[in-house]
């Protein structure tokens, strides 16, 4: 039983410490490192899992757990690794909001 808990906790480890590496969330679009696989969307993950296949190595195999971890809810489990970052990764850049100053009047 400790070996499949030290397995667990080794992969939960590696997880946290691995960045996508390709793709639109890869460090092209998201510099340095690209988004931790952690905070990849479910619906990014989903289309592995069902249209494009997940990477081959290490890699697949760890994005298969976080696809898994998100579709079953137990998702949680990384925030751990989001309090260190100091919460979840922007997946997209802060709109500039404009408010409009009125006069007042109801307009």
């Amino acid at each position: 039983m400790d070996d499949i808990a030290a397995r667990m906790q080794h992969d939960l480890e590696e997880i946290g410490r691995t960045h996508m590496p390709f793709g639109k969330f890869g460090p092209q679009f998201c510099p340095p490192n690209g988004v931790p696989i952690y905070d990849l969307p479910a619906e990014y993950l989903g289309w592995f899992a069902n249209k494009a296949g997940f990477p081959k190595g290490r890699l697949g195999v760890l994005l298969q757990m976080v696809h898994q971890m998100k579709a079953d809810g137990s998702d949680m489990a990384f925030d751990v690794f989001r309090r260190r970052r100091g919460g979840r990764t922007p997946l997209r850049e802060e709109r500039q909001r404009h408010y409009e100053v009125g006069d007042g009047a109801g307009k």
